[in-house]
């Protein structure tokens, strides 16, 4: 099962790759299972929100990607918001899972935030005497995969659990700045479902 995990992970994360893992203890019972993912990590969040059986907020996963001015760095996220209340953030740099986050997770949580603010501002979502909306508020029923891969990643601790570039949080943050206020604007029935979610 953990190799299984693992396994799939990979096939989500480079999107397209084939890979196929056979169970040969009972040669009686060969069981092989094969994955490959042409939708890569949208298809991980399509996943994600399968297995846990909740409602979606809108059909569309939504899915960003962007490279570094000077090519040492990628970043992609794909989410999609259900009805539950728990977020699910599923970080990775390189194809190794960050579990306790780091920079690219930073960097998205932050413009997130400030995107959903400055278009709940702009369309009078929020009124003037309305506070903001706070990070748990926009993340609530969340679902969401970020990959980057990076030339020089720097990880903290022995695990590499948590990725520590600083150029990361910037490069994540302003590709969400730039591309999730493009698309609010562009899909205003999926934004406004999505701010009733985060207003409720």
């Amino acid at each position: 099962e953990i190799l299984k995990t693992r396994l799939r992970e990979q096939a989500f994360l480079n999107a397209g790759i084939h890979i196929q893992i056979s169970d040969e203890r009972d040669p009686d019972n060969i069981i092989c299972e094969n994955f490959c993912y042409e939708g890569g990590i949208s298809s991980f969040v399509e996943y994600l929100n399968k297995k846990k059986a909740v409602e979606l907020v809108h059909p569309d996963i939504i899915h960003f990607s962007t490279v570094a001015d000077d090519d040492q760095a990628t970043a992609e996220v794909a989410m999609q918001y259900n009805d539950s209340y728990n977020e699910l953030i599923l970080s990775f740099a390189n194809n190794i899972h960050t579990t306790d986050g780091g920079t690219h997770e930073e960097g998205f949580k932050r413009s997130l935030t400030r995107v959903m603010n400055d278009y709940a501002r702009k369309y009078n979502l929020l009124k003037d005497s309305d506070k903001n909306l706070t990070g748990d508020d926009v993340r609530e029923g969340l679902t969401v995969v970020i990959s980057i891969k990076v030339k020089d990643a720097q990880f903290e601790g022995q695990t590499k659990a948590k990725l520590g570039n600083t150029e990361i949080s910037g490069l994540v943050s302003n590709m969400m700045n730039d591309k999730l206020s493009t698309y609010l604007e562009e899909n205003p029935a999926t934004a406004r479902a999505i701010f009733d979610k985060a207003l409720a």
